[in-house]
């Protein structure tokens, strides 16, 4: 896999700022994303991936055979390919910090990603992830700075679910930070502001 294996936006990095992957949600694109880590990180370079699998029209990261009922064989496979992906972007800024940022689907194969590979990332934003299985023990995970954000009547991403991955990553010794509305599975601008501070601390 190289860095022409998906298309995507991609705006290079200034100075000394981090390179930031966003990852967008179902019927989403590449262009979902870049323009609020442009607000967070003006300076920060940005990789945006389409997901490359499509649910009826809609682009999605990976197959699913129902409403949080995943393909888990087709998981698998697309985390891989993303990796290999994510690697070789970071292979092009070497010693710089990589932050990534996923909503719903891309949340969870960011999540997906970041249990396989914990080494990719310094700081890491799952909006509203749905991870409705026990993920593997991973040692690579202590240290590193997770934020987890949810809807607490979230319809898709059920709170319970949400807390349990919470659980999981403190389990594993990241720095688990989360931040709840009342709403649902829709972005507020508390949640915005709750990542502002995260990327920018």
């Amino acid at each position: 896999m190289s860095t022409a294996s998906y298309i995507h936006h991609y705006e290079a990095p200034k100075g000394s700022a981090p390179l930031v992957f966003t990852f967008h949600g179902t019927g989403g694109d590449e262009h979902q994303f870049p323009g609020l880590i442009q607000r967070i990180l003006p300076d920060a370079g940005i990789v945006s991936p389409r997901g490359d699998v499509s649910e009826y029209g809609a682009n999605r990261f990976f197959r699913r055979t129902g409403e949080g009922v995943y393909d888990m064989a087709d998981l698998a496979l697309r985390t891989r390919q993303m990796t290999a992906f994510i690697r070789s972007y970071k292979a092009q800024h070497p010693d710089r910090p990589v932050y990534a940022l996923g909503y719903s689907n891309g949340a969870n194969i960011l999540a997906s990603v970041l249990f396989e590979a914990p080494d990719l990332f310094d700081r890491v934003v799952l909006m509203h992830p749905l991870i409705p299985f026990q993920p593997a023990l991973q040692p690579g995970l202590k240290g590193g700075n997770v934020l987890i954000t949810a809807g607490q009547r979230d319809p898709i991403c059920p709170l319970p679910l949400t807390e349990a991955l919470a659980t999981y990553f403190n389990a594993q010794g990241a720095v688990v930070e989360t931040f709840q509305h009342a709403g649902g599975h829709e972005v507020s601008q508390g949640e915005i502001e709750a990542i502002t501070r995260f990327l920018q601390s």
